[in-house]
Order: C-alpha cells, then structure tokens, then sequence
C-alpha cells in the first residue's frame, strides 16, 4: 500500500506538477490552466444548454409544422377515397362487373363505356395520372392504354398486392408509372372491387396520384434550407420522399425500431450525416410524418460561439504570458545563473563564485551554494593525498600478486605429468592408475580447451561420467551410477559444468554412516515443445528438511552460495537463469532416508558446430 502510494506521489510529482521541467515553463503552464480551465468550462456548458434548448425548439416546431402536413394531406387523400367510391358504385363498373362475372359476352362493349367514364374522372383532377381496373378473370381497363409499358398484372407480384385489406377499405402504396417516355414516382389508391350479386371480391381498382400536390405542400413544412420532409407507410417504406429512388424502400433501420415505440418524438440519426429527425404517427392514414434537419445546421449558432470561445482563450493566454513574462525573467535569472555556475563546479572548476544580489530564498541559496563549493574545494585536496597514498599501497600488493601468478604451476605441465604417470601405469600392468590418470587428464583437457558457456548434454555428460569413474575409485562397490540419455536429448545445450556439481552433492548429502549402496541417476524428461528437464536423483540418506529449506530459499533469492573449491548449486542456478531466462533453473526435491531429487530445467536447443566439433575431438583424445 505504501508503495503504491508512492508510485502515485511520484507520478504527480513528475507528470502534473512538472518537477522536472524548466521554471518558466511551469510558470507558462500554469498560467495557461488558469486561464483555459475557467474559460473552457464555461464554453462547455455553454455548448451543452445551447444544443438542448436548440433541439428542443425545432422538435416542437417541427412537430407543429408537421400536424398542419398531415391535416392537409388526410384532407387531400380523402377526397381521392370519395372519387373511388364513386367510381365503384357508378353504373358503368357495377354492369362491366356484372357481365364479367356471368360471362354473358357483353364484357367488351361495357368496357368502352367504363374507360370513357374513367377518363372523365382522370381529366377532372390533373393530379391523377393514371386508373386502372383488374379483375381476377384478367381483363383490365387501363386510361394510360398503349402508353403504359408496365403491365397490370405484374401489380400482383408486389410487396404490397397481398396486403390489401377485404373490408373494402383503401390502401396507399408508393410505386412508379413506366411509359414511353419517362417513369413517373405515384401514390397508387388500391381498393378491391366486389360483385353487387355475391359480394365476393372480383378484382381491384388503382388510382395513380402524382406528387405535384404533396410537393406544395412539402416545400412549405421545410424547417432549414436544407432540411427534408418525407413519409413512411405502416411497413416502413417511404411512400413520399424528396429522392424519387428511395420511394418504396424501407426507411432506416434505427427509426423504424424508434417507431414501434413511440408515435411521436425526435431522433438523432448517424448515417452518412448526422440528422435531427421529427416524427408523427397518423392513425388515419397509418402513414408516419416526419422532417429531416441536418445537425450541422441547427449548431451553426453554437458553432459561432465555440469559434468566440476559442479566440478568447487565445488572446487570454497571449496577454497573460506578456504579463507574466516580465515577473518570470527577474524570478529566473538569478537561478539560471546559479545554475550555470553549478555546471562549472560539475567539471571540477572550483576557484569561482556568485555574487549575490538579493537576500532573498534565491540569495541565501547562493550563498549556501558558494559556501558548500569552498567546503568541497578543501576537502577535495585531502581527498587527492589520501588517494595517492592508496594507488602507492594497492601497487605493491599488485605486485605481490603478480609474483605469486609467477610462481604457479603451468596447468600443462600438470596434463603432461598424468600422461607420464599413465604411460607408467601401462608398463607396469596398473590398469586401475591408468584409468584414473587418463580421466583426471581428460578432465583438465576439458577445463583448458573447452571456454565457451555452455556446451551439449552428451559433452557434458561425458565429463561428470569422468568424474564418477575418478570418484568409483575412491568408494569402491559402495556406489553405482546409471546415464539414462534419449538420444534426441544429446545435442541439447545446456551450461557448462552444471551435471559435476550436482553429482558432487549426492556424495555430499548421500553416504551416511549406515547408507547401503548409493546409486545415482541421470535421466531426461521432455516437458515441453521448447523445454526439457534433466533430473540426477539418489537413493541416499537425503537431507534435512531445514538443510532443504534454506537451499530452495537460497534459490528464490539467488544467492551465490558457494563452498570450498565446488562450484556450488546456486551459482549453478544463477547461470542457467542468466544464460536461456529466469524461465529456467534449477529445484530440488529430498526426504530424510529415502534420497534426493535435483531437477535441472532448460530449453530444447541444439549445440552449435564448433561445440559438436570439439565434443568430437574430446572423445577421440
């Protein structure tokens, strides 16, 4: 906890309140906060009441602008719902139906009649462009006639032909008039027509009405220049919108979950821009209202005051870094200059000093500095005397050191030795001096040769095999030992001198004063695609449980235990972790009368050639 407390203070200390930055940028700095922090708060909450109440404002006036839309236009429709009832109950269509459904042959005569009645009606509304009369036997009645290029029928595999109410009441859909010369987006008027004999349906009535009314009325609800007026029908497709190609599509998804929510409110829509969106549902017409204002432009207002905002911080910040500049220079140059001097008297120049101005914190400052320099003037040329009396003695042991190196013996002088001592061996038939003479010079050769810091297993489980045959002479039957050596793991790389070691301490630990014949083994385990882990293990008297503990707790903390001439388990450890990473090591299992268990971990990485090639060369030698 305290360390973490800590870490915070420090990190305050350095990133917020700039400990380590110039003074007269902290000055410069805070002095901004001062004024930017004030200043911006109130541009925020400037902002923020300024788009609420904006938003606000155009919902209730969109919404007024809208109910006065769709009262105009529920007007305008039911007076096209009174042209289909009169042209469904006139005589004209009551008798085509009527001869259509007995099939009397009259069918052909009737419809000359209904299509100049039909005309008649078209020419008194110039909004209608089209009327249309199907029934279910096929024939149709259409006033466009030959200029009409898309047939009736196909009417029936629309979204909409299924969904037309059998209570005789109408529907609007929006669809497109295809003719010679051009298509034209309509609002079709769809009833079905029924036989006056069986009440039965016998076919549908379309009336095509153009948009030249809707867009008077839609060019006088437009809240912003650049806002839009539209309408959806009960599926959610538009059946009025300002671009004629998304007639008939779906509205967006977004507001069509809105929708099914609420029948009246406001929405912020994200496509390709960000629209203010108004709706309201008519229960008439099952249509929904709704207006379009870019948020761009209701915020242009709010745009300005950011802009002002902005320039006021700017001219804000400039007056109050002139205004500060001044005291900052008078404040900042004495501690320039004392820190000019402190570079001097870095490099060792000790002879100057300041002279102070002012008795103020900076002035005594001063003078303790050039106090403090004349203390460490003095005491440096003690200092200098001690040390050159100390270089004179650490000369004169070094060469004591030196002749002593001198008077060593050359370790090939001692390889050459046990090469006489075994070739004496031979001819004196001591087969047993032989061996160990010839292992010892191996070892040596080992330790001469080879300087690298890490070697294959093989390599070094042929130098600690060495080891035991040199140790199976001393003990005799009382030991034994087995190398259990995969053949995938003997290229792997492990440090040198690691396997000695370890076997050493099972002669350490293994052999007590009653201890039957110890037998030690070496096997590997691959744990692993990248690891693998080499265990020596004994059947001796093992270790006790405080001798166990303070090992592993020497090898959590890493302590370079060593003891006597050994190379020790720890500095083992400490190489393995600073060779292949602290991933790897060493760790070691043992119980009083039942052995020891020393596991050693490491990567699954092949030697290198020249090491192969000198493990070669070993063997052979």
């Amino acid at each position: 906890m305290k360390r973490r407390r800590r870490k915070w203070i420090e990190f305050i200390d350095r990133f917020i309140l700039l400990r380590d930055q110039p003074f007269m940028h902290k000055l410069f700095v805070f002095s901004s906060l001062l004024v930017i922090l004030p200043v911006l708060a109130v541009g925020i909450i400037s902002y923020q009441r300024s788009a609420i109440e904006i938003e606000k404002e155009v919902r209730l006036s969109s919404l007024q602008v809208i109910d006065q839309a769709e009262s105009n236009i529920e007007y305008y429709l039911q007076d096209f719902e009174i042209t289909s009832l009169k042209i469904i109950n006139s005589s004209e269509v009551e008798d085509f139906i009527q001869a259509d459904a007995e099939k009397s042959g009259k069918e052909e005569i009737l419809s000359s009649a209904v299509r100049n009645f039909l005309e008649l009606q078209e020419y008194s509304r110039p909004d209608i462009s089209n009327i249309t009369i199907m029934t279910d036997s096929g024939r149709v009645i259409d006033t466009l006639g030959n200029r009409n290029y898309y047939p009736a029928p196909k009417m029936k595999e629309e979204y909409w032909y299924e969904s037309i109410p059998h209570n005789g009441m109408i529907r609007l859909v929006s669809r497109t008039l295809k003719t010679k010369d051009k298509e034209q987006p309509v609002i079709s008027l769809v009833r079905r027509l029924y036989s006056p004999e069986t009440l039965k349906p016998v076919g549908m009535l379309v009336i095509d009405i153009n948009f030249r009314r809707i867009e008077e009325i839609s060019n006088k609800v437009t809240i912003t220049r650049n806002g839009s007026f539209s309408i959806l029908d009960a599926e959610g497709h538009y059946v009025y919108h300002p671009d004629y190609s998304r007639l008939g599509q779906n509205g967006d998804t977004e507001l069509l979950s809105k929708l099914k929510v609420e029948n009246s409110d406001s929405v912020m829509l994200k496509n390709e821009t960000k629209n203010f969106v108004t709706y309201t549902h008519s229960s008439n017409l099952d249509w929904t209202f709704l207006t379009s204002v870019p948020y761009d432009n209701l915020t242009m207002g709010i745009n300005q005051i950011r802009k002002t905002i902005l320039i006021t911080i700017g001219v804000a910040l400039v007056a109050a870094y002139l205004a500060g500049y001044g005291f900052a220079a008078a404040l900042v140059r004495p501690i320039k200059r004392l820190q000019c001097f402190m570079k001097e008297v870095e490099v060792g120049k000790l002879d100057g000093r300041i002279h102070v101005e002012s008795k103020d914190e900076i002035g005594q400052l001063t003078m303790g500095f050039n106090n403090t320099v004349e203390k460490l003037s003095a005491l440096l040329d003690e200092v200098y005397v001690s040390k050159l009396k100390e270089a004179e003695l650490s000369l004169k042991q070094k060469e004591s050191e030196l002749k002593m190196l001198q008077s060593q013996i050359n370790p090939h002088f001692l390889y050459n030795s046990l090469e006489t001592i075994r070739g004496m061996a031979l001819e004196g038939s001591q087969e047993d001096i032989a061996v160990m003479s010839n292992s010892l010079g191996k070892l040596l050769r080992y330790n001469l040769k080879n300087n690298t810091l890490t070697v294959s297993l093989r390599e070094e489980v042929k130098f600690c095999e060495m080891y035991l045959q040199v140790q199976k002479f001393r003990f005799g039957d009382r030991f034994d030992y087995k190398l259990s050596i995969p053949a995938w793991a003997e290229q792997v790389e492990v440090v040198k001198f690691s396997l000695q070691p370890i076997v050493e301490n099972c002669f350490v630990h293994a052999f007590g004063q009653s201890s039957p014949q110890i037998m030690i083994s070496t096997s590997v385990l691959r744990v692993s695609e990248k690891a693998c882990i080499i265990s020596i293990s004994d059947n001796g008297s093992g270790m006790e449980e405080e001798v166990l503990s303070e090992m592993k707790c020497n090898l959590k903390r890493h302590s370079a235990v060593s003891s006597g001439e050994h190379i020790g388990l720890i500095n083992v450890h400490q190489r393995i972790m600073y060779l292949f990473g602290e991933e790897y090591g060493m760790d070691i299992q043992s119980k009083p009368g039942q052995g020891t268990v020393v596991s050693m971990s490491v990567p699954l990485t092949a030697g290198s050639r020249e090491e192969k090639q000198y493990e070669a060369d070993f063997i052979s030698g």
